[in-house]
């Protein structure tokens, strides 16, 4: 491979509009856990294969497994150029990368510079692309003008983050990017987690496009989101940062957390699982009130329940221990929990300027 066919992620960040295409030529299951924003999967060795060819190169020898996998991966490569790229012009620009740099995206990169198009590879493939993402999202963290939504569970923080963006402002929603509420019902029912790498690259990806002159919206986290670690530089930055805090009255929080959590009203079992998880917190006879609340459909007195018992009481104890500038907080009454008082609460923080 010539030195020229070599590029490094920060070479190829820099000039994007100067790549006309990112392949990652790893197997489905190795894109599906995280890639490079944008990219498209043409894998060399599916899954299968991959299996096939290692365990051949582990039990039997490298020279053998090579036999194979070159087999392999010169059908695939030969695969996606007829299937993919047959109308590609000359001046067709493919950036490739496999696992760290090596034979798969090597082997694709060699043969569509032969052809004449522009191919690179990526030096060090996702490999080097993690490690930026590992390294950048703290510093771009730290750049960042933070503005943290808190507020007591049910004053509808998700809804404002919501609202904001749809308004234009710069937000992270972590929630929305870890498919999960944050709490220990935060679990949603139609929708597994995202891996840790895919999460960090999201966030990554947001941060990476904001313009930090201006405020950078993120709802009042702990340190997980469901089984999904917020990274450290961005947890550190986000806990020193100016916070706005949402009120919302009790009968108003209850109202909008049985519209939130639908789920949970038709599945009681579920619940009832869910609930079962506060047991060493709470003890056995409380968590049986509870359920028992959940089969008899008495969902508001459940939620009030949980609301005052559970959610109130660790919600000041974490805020007060982890975010600085709380007891600063500029604060917004709410009337009522409509898609409107958001919208509006939206109008009126990007009138206020805070902290500006």
């Amino acid at each position: 491979m010539k030195p020229s066919l070599l590029i490094s992620f920060e070479e190829a960040n820099k000039n994007l509009s100067g790549i006309d295409c990112i392949i990652d030529v790893r197997s489905p299951g190795e894109f599906a856990e995280d890639h490079i924003p944008g990219a498209i999967n043409c894998p060399v060795l599916s899954d299968d294969e991959r299996i096939r060819v290692g365990t051949l190169y582990k039990q039997v020898s490298p020279f053998e497994a090579k036999k194979i996998g070159a087999a392999l991966v010169a059908k695939n490569i030969g695969m996606h150029i007829e299937n993919l790229f047959l109308d590609k012009p000359k001046e067709w620009r493919p950036l490739i990368y496999c696992w760290r740099g090596g034979n798969r995206s090597g082997a694709m990169t060699h043969i569509l510079a032969k052809i004449g198009w522009h191919a690179q590879q990526l030096d060090g493939g996702y490999k080097n692309f993690r490690r930026h993402v590992n390294q950048n999202i703290a510093e771009l963290a730290a750049q960042a003008n933070w503005r943290v939504l808190c507020g007591e569970t049910g004053t509808g923080k998700s809804r404002l983050i919501q609202a904001l963006q749809d308004q234009g402002e710069q937000v992270i929603d972590l929630e929305k990017l870890a498919q999960h509420r944050g709490s220990v019902l935060g679990k949603l029912p139609s929708n597994g987690q995202p891996s840790q790498k895919f999460f960090e690259t999201q966030i990554w990806r947001a941060l990476s496009s904001f313009d930090f002159k201006k405020p950078v919206y993120v709802e009042a986290e702990s340190k997980k989101v469901g089984n999904l670690r917020v990274p450290d530089g961005m947890m550190d930055s986000m806990r020193q940062a100016p916070c706005i805090k949402l009120e919302l009255a009790l009968e108003d929080r209850i109202t909008l957390l049985t519209e939130d959590y639908q789920h949970f009203v038709h599945d009681t079992q579920l619940l009832n699982e869910q609930l079962a998880c506060l047991i060493s917190i709470h003890g056995k006879d409380q968590i049986r009130k509870w359920s028992e609340l959940s089969q008899q459909n008495k969902t508001p007195e459940l939620i009030e329940e949980l609301l005052l018992k559970h959610y109130d009481p660790a919600y000041h104890r974490a805020i007060a221990r982890n975010f600085s500038q709380v007891e600063n907080a500029r604060k917004f009454q709410l009337l009522n929990g409509s898609d409107e008082t958001y919208r509006e609460l939206a109008r009126c923080i990007q009138i206020d300027k805070y902290g500006q």
